[in-house]
């Protein structure tokens, strides 16, 4: 009888410690091999060609570009590419980004190792993967009214301390119509502050420090 192939499975993130963690517990798995790494979204791409793997682990922030850019690129030359999104980030707006996108599975890096590679037999085997604590943390806000494009621009704004004044002049908008995007912003994130906007963007990932 011939050997079943084993999972080709790709790995990205920038993080060496990271490329070594994955690696060893896939050096224990019979029926998985790492066949490539890659630091970065346009390495992840151009080595995606190079390798066709059965499953790609990707990381959400890349030094270059988001996950999800990268892996709208792969995906737009190989539709049916198997990505599972492997990061530290659960905020439910890069969850529901990721899947969005196409991602197949979303998981923590603090997730077991068993975990993990269980989630890379069911992603090649077709299926998709939520873990329970990432489907809670996408059901809490599924509700709520979401930041348009313009809003979170101005959140972010927000958060790399700009005041009122600079946002209006960055975005070529009146400080009026900041002032109401901002009352927006706290209405639907449902805070009383700045401060406590920019803590709730961060949590839930729509803006980054």
């Amino acid at each position: 009888m011939t050997e079943p192939e084993k999972i080709r499975v790709f790995s990205v993130d920038d993080h060496p410690l990271m490329h070594e963690g994955i690696a060893a517990v896939i050096r224990k798995q019979p029926d998985i091999v790492l066949v490539g790494k890659a630091f970065d979204g346009h390495q992840a791409i151009q080595r995606f060609r190079e390798h066709t793997p059965d499953v790609t682990l990707l990381d959400l922030r890349l030094p270059d570009m988001s996950g999800v850019d990268a892996m709208a690129a792969i995906r737009s030359e190989f539709p049916e590419a198997k990505i599972i999104i492997l990061t530290t980030f659960a905020g439910d707006v890069e969850i529901s980004r990721a899947l969005e996108g196409g991602a197949r599975a979303y998981v923590l890096k603090s997730s077991p190792p068993k975990e993990i590679v269980d989630v890379i037999r069911q992603v090649h085997a077709g299926k998709k993967k939520l873990p329970p604590d990432i489907a809670a943390n996408l059901g809490e806000h599924f509700n709520d009214e979401k930041l348009t494009e313009r809003e979170a621009e101005v959140l972010q704004l927000i958060a790399d301390g700009n005041r009122s004044p600079d946002i209006a002049k960055n975005l070529f908008i009146t400080e009026e119509t900041v002032k109401k995007h901002i009352q927006h912003i706290l209405e639907k994130l449902d805070v009383t502050d700045r401060t406590q906007a920019v803590a709730i963007g961060v949590r839930r990932g729509i803006i980054q420090l």
